[in-house]
């Protein structure tokens, strides 16, 4: 298959048509395409390894691939993971294989690459590994998440940026020649509306030239002169959040909310929570987060902290939303104001190595349950002294740890909130030992 031009018709979609076949008309990656960048030298070299391109829609990935492609004059075939299966790769291996006894490459783009489950990757390494296929893929999610470990270890990941808004401004103005001339009359849109546009892709140069070719075809005809910002209000819908449930900006985004709270930050916190929340994440997955936050993050330093987690969780269940959304801003609020420690949560840690590594210590005596008079007649409970009496009385404070492990502190209050409290509690209660 050639890719040395762009044969789309002129009822292909405009970003389609507007595609390039050389890198001298690609626009953006500049840190892959400046001399001395990854992608300029395997293109100046004609060199072509097995690659993954990871990107965000519309910043590149398949453009990228094709002019790759051309490079090295390969049989280059396009396929989606969504639609493609195994037998369809063995084809293409097999033509593969001849192309290789007749001293040609053979390319496969496999867009949207981590649909393919474990097993369709896992045939993809013979012809890798062997050398008959060139692999392209393409994916908008983490390849370290969605690509098997040895896939990744026999391709090379290749990150690509969004679009800045002064490239997709460049794009739309050539899109904007293309349309004119595709319609034989001027397509006039002021430079505001322009900027509008290329604010509004959000670094999807697809997302931009699809709402510049509406605004244009269903505006020119019934419009005279330019078309400004105004006229585009009936063409934008809300805006648009990038988000995946399952994906990589799941994982990033619940990332930053949790750190802002950790970070004393509540105007970051309710911006992270409802940028999750208005992009579809499950209210309730964000409730069980502060659940856990508050007993990690804030512990004993403010107590009520994951009372109040829990009180707003039930709360969004009572209302749901958008009622119940704004006790889920509440709590987020006030874990992020909260004084912090995560005490207790390094008390788990240091708990978990010591039993791994002492094992089953015995009870001491003392603490032992009693109930009869022959465990009692063994030594159970012998020199237990209810502490509250103690305490009265002034005597030395209950040995509960086992033998070995008396002078060990796992629990170690800061002097954050309430735990500076318990924190002077316990060093009074260590001069009675």
């Amino acid at each position: 298959m050639s890719l040395r031009e762009n044969n789309a018709s002129v009822s292909s979609p405009l970003a389609y048509r507007l595609r390039p076949v050389t890198l001298d008309d690609y626009v953006g990656q500049k840190h892959l395409l400046a001399p001395g960048g990854i992608v300029r030298r395997f293109h100046d070299a004609g060199q072509l390894p097995s690659l993954i391109f990871w990107g965000g829609p519309g910043c590149g990935k398949t453009t990228l691939a094709r002019i790759l492609a051309a490079r090295v004059d390969a049989d280059y075939h396009a396929r989606s993971a969504v639609t493609a299966g195994v037998a369809e790769v063995r084809k293409i291996a097999e033509i593969a294989r001849k192309n290789r006894d007749a001293g040609c490459e053979t390319v496969l783009f496999l867009d949207e690459i981590h649909r393919f489950n474990r097993a369709q990757q896992d045939f993809l390494l013979g012809p890798v590994e062997e050398g008959l296929l060139i692999l392209l893929g393409a994916t908008t999610e983490n390849p370290s998440f969605s690509i098997i470990t040895p896939l990744l270890s026999r391709t090379r990941v290749i990150v690509l940026k969004p679009l800045a808004d002064d490239e997709i401004l460049l794009l739309l103005e050539r899109g904007l020649k293309l349309l004119a001339a595709s319609l034989g009359r001027p397509a006039a849109v002021a430079p505001a509306a322009l900027e509008v546009i290329a604010e509004y892709a959000q670094g999807d140069a697809r997302r931009g030239l699809n709402l510049l070719e509406t605004f244009v075809l269903n505006r020119e005809a019934s419009a005279g002169g330019e078309l400004g910002p105004d006229d585009l209000a009936p063409f934008l819908a809300g805006r648009y959040l990038s988000y995946d449930k399952g994906g990589e900006e799941h994982y990033n985004q619940i990332s930053a909310f949790i750190k802002s709270m950790r970070a004393n930050d509540p105007d970051a916190a309710v911006y992270w929570l409802m940028r999750m929340l208005r992009a579809g994440e499950d209210p309730l997955y964000c409730a069980r987060r502060m659940i856990r936050f508050a007993s990690e993050d804030i512990g004993n330093a403010a107590p009520q902290a994951l009372q109040l987690a829990i009180n707003a969780r039930q709360a969004y269940e009572v209302l749901g939303s958008p009622e119940g959304e704004l006790a889920l801003l509440q709590a987020a609020v006030y874990l992020a104001a909260a004084p912090k420690s995560d005490a207790v949560y390094r008390a788990e840690k240091l708990v978990r190595r010591e039993i791994e590594a002492t094992g089953h210590l015995p009870v001491p005596l003392p603490l032992r349950n009693a109930p009869t008079r022959l465990v009692r007649e063994w030594g159970y409970g012998e020199g237990y002294v209810n502490p509250h009496r103690a305490a009265e009385s002034g005597g030395p404070r209950l040995v509960c740890l086992p033998e070995g492990l008396r002078e060990r502190a796992f629990y170690r209050p800061t002097a954050s909130g309430y735990e500076d409290t318990i924190r002077q509690r316990q060093a009074a209660w260590k001069k009675r030992s």
